[in-house]
């Protein structure tokens, strides 16, 4: 094959990409040792001065396939910069001010979330997460999201990603009235400003109250409902957008496909070893440090 114009065998760009990948991953775990080495320093009593810049954090996974362990969860969070600008409103078309992601800065991990945990604490201290004015963070219903959160990011405004939220009312809508039954959309339609509005809990009745009237659909309509009860106080989104808020993941999701667009094309199949030597390089480049990492790599005294 050719690469930067210089003829070079495949095996040569596998070893290559080994030994570089693993040189990247050990910077990865100094990196993640140096942030965790330093947790109790928050606890010193020391002022720290607050910048004016908003910060932003969301986790999502995305599945690639490794041989001998089937299909495992890639976990990826992205850290970003919170920004007003003015959009355009699709159903208005008027121009309001509406949050934005910049700044993009991913985190991948393929395992428990433990390890990811420690990824995205260390993220967090590159990013200056605890010298930011205001944080949030966005998410779906995964639980192990929300126990990272607990444990990391406690005191951050946290949201449910506003499109899954709707995903749950509309299978709502679907098993009380039947998919694509016109009794579904307008139910949906109904309900869907009430849950922008932060009325989940009453969405939660409403749905319970479908559940006693269907008892073929029952035990799934109050899981439906019991979704809503669970997280309404993460479902606040009209507040959320006023204060200047994101109330949607689709920065994790997006950096998700781009890393499914390395590991899970059509006929993939990774060893564990070699997906998780590749995965640091990826990450690098998709957050724009890849030239920083590689120098670090590169001077380390094991190359």
């Amino acid at each position: 094959m050719e690469l930067a114009q210089i003829e070079i065998s495949e095996n040569s760009v596998w070893r290559l990409t080994q030994h570089w990948g693993e040189a990247l991953k050990q910077v990865e775990a100094q990196e993640d040792e140096r942030a965790n080495g330093i947790v109790e320093s928050q606890a010193t009593g020391q002022v720290e001065t607050k910048s004016d810049v908003r910060l932003g954090a969301s986790m999502d996974g995305t599945m690639i396939y490794i041989r001998g362990e089937d299909w495992k969860e890639l976990k990826v969070g992205c850290f970003f910069k919170v920004e007003q600008a003015p959009t355009l409103d699709p159903e208005t078309m008027d121009w309001i001010d509406l949050a934005h992601a910049r700044e993009l800065s991913y985190v991948s991990h393929l395992g428990s979330p433990e390890p990811f945990g420690k990824k995205m604490w260390t993220e967090s201290k590159r990013r200056a997460w605890h010298k930011a004015s205001d944080t949030q963070v966005v998410g779906d219903g995964a639980v192990w999201i929300w126990n990272l959160v607990a444990d990391y990011f406690y005191d951050a405004h946290q949201v449910v990603d506003w499109y899954h939220a709707t995903e749950h009312l509309a299978m709502a809508a679907h098993l009380a009235f039947g998919e694509g039954a016109p009794e579904a959309s307008r139910w949906f339609k109904q309900q869907e400003t009430p849950l922008f509005q932060g009325h989940a809990d009453c969405i939660a009745q409403t749905i319970l109250d479908l559940a006693d009237q269907r008892p073929n659909a029952k035990e799934k309509l109050q899981d439906q409902a019991g979704y809503f009860t669970h997280y309404h106080h993460r479902m606040q989104y009209m507040d959320l957008r006023s204060d200047g808020w994101v109330i949607g993941s689709g920065m994790v999701e997006s950096g998700g496909k781009r890393f499914k667009d390395r590991f899970a094309q059509a006929g993939m199949r990774w060893s564990r070893i070699g997906a998780e030597r590749l995965l640091p390089v990826r990450t690098a480049y998709l957050s724009g440090r890849f030239d920083t990492r590689w120098q670090t790599a590169y001077n380390s005294p094991q190359n």
